[in-house]
């Protein structure tokens, strides 16, 4: 892949998150972008692990390069929620997601892939697999009251992309669980 403002962007926040040894996962558009077809983002979306101790250290590490609230960041760690990261030079948004520990984020995590996400220098990240991506997609359209057409062109991109490589069975368990059965049925049968 390309080495695009994006990326770069965010593999600042993904190595410090390993630095810290804090296990996150790229989701949302890039990931979709990663397994099915390429369209411009306005942010990256990361779901991490992330405790009230990490958050000092991640400030520190990330200040001189990104607009971060201490206080939001400790506020959605306690509440399993989200904060921003705003690159100051490009003002490019990074979302981190705080990991609500529910079975299927459990199961995300255990499914995550490491991907080459720029050749030159050659860097990895975690990317959440193909079908979590399909499954995440689905829980935020059908959460948005179904309207997003960015979220549902990114899942039958994902789907016709990786076709017959997907894991249908773990789909449709996890879409009965996450309550999107019949959208993932809906997008399974579109042409």
């Amino acid at each position: 892949m390309a080495a695009t403002e994006p990326v770069l962007v965010t593999l600042l926040v993904t190595n410090a998150l390993e630095t810290l040894g804090v296990p996150y996962l790229i989701g949302g558009s890039l990931a979709s972008t990663l397994h099915g077809v390429v369209r411009t983002t306005l942010d990256t979306d990361l779901v991490a692990e992330l405790r009230p101790e990490h958050i000092t250290p991640l400030v520190q590490m990330l200040q001189n390069t990104f607009y971060i609230d201490a206080e939001t960041a400790v506020e959605a760690v306690h509440r399993h929620s989200s904060f921003n990261l705003i690159h100051l030079e490009t003002m490019f948004k990074v979302d981190i997601f705080v990991s609500k520990q529910r079975p299927f984020d459990q199961a995300q995590f255990a499914r995550r892939e490491t991907q080459v996400v720029t050749a030159e220098p050659e860097q990895t990240a975690y990317i959440a697999s193909a079908e979590d991506t399909v499954l995440t997609k689905l829980e935020w359209y059908r959460l948005g009251g179904e309207v997003s057409e960015r979220q549902w062109r990114d899942v039958l991109g994902v789907l016709k992309v990786q076709a017959d490589r997907l894991d249908l069975d773990y789909l449709r368990r996890w879409a009965v669980e996450l309550g999107v059965a019949d959208l993932l049925e809906k997008a399974l049968a579109t042409p």
